[in-house]
């Protein structure tokens, strides 16, 4: 426990690192949007987050070991951040608070598209998920345990936001899909 925690309750400690509100949002960005980048992350972020806020926030995510901050080999200035295993654990975290959302707030159709199809699917969904994004975020040998075959979760969340979105153009050009993993 680090000297400024409040108390060694594991709530608390998490809390520490990932309760803030725009410390989540950047999670759920890289996990569900597969936004890795700093422009990336700032522009498209539907909460609007400033950049320095932003910086921050990838900075301690970083130092915390939830993402892995590596520098692009052609581009000096550009970074790309990527889920450890322990990021690539809150998964379900983010499934049971969307889920709760879903039944408890106003959402709207669009937004909670990749919610709904998280909670028909549940942890075993949620497994295959966090599969897809070992692959994508780790390589290597973590990543290649256990291969994902047929249509992507990513997939079946992306198709869900298309169809939830097809009346709307104005929602499209506000809430830009995610790019493609």
């Amino acid at each position: 426990m680090n000297s400024t925690s409040r108390s060694a309750c594991p709530i608390n400690l998490t809390l520490e690192i990932v309760g803030d509100r725009w410390s989540l949002l950047i999670i759920r960005d890289i996990i569900f949007g597969n936004r890795r980048h700093f422009r990336e992350l700032l522009t498209h972020s539907l909460e609007g987050i400033a950049s320095n806020i932003l910086a921050d926030r990838l900075k301690r995510l970083v130092g915390q070991g939830i993402l892995t901050r590596q520098e692009e080999p052609n581009h000096r200035q550009k970074a790309l951040y990527s889920l450890t295993p322990q990021g690539i654990e809150l998964v379900p975290v983010l499934a049971q608070l969307s889920g709760w959302g879903l039944r408890h707030l106003p959402v709207s159709e669009a937004m909670a598209a990749r919610a709904q199809v998280l909670q028909a699917g549940g942890p075993r969904l949620w497994a295959r998920f966090m599969k897809e994004l070992a692959e994508l975020h780790l390589g290597g040998v973590q990543g290649r345990r256990g291969k994902v075959r047929g249509r992507s979760v990513t997939q079946r969340m992306q198709s869900a936001y298309e169809a939830a979105t097809m009346g709307s153009p104005q929602l499209r050009k506000r809430n830009p899909a995610p790019a493609k993993l």
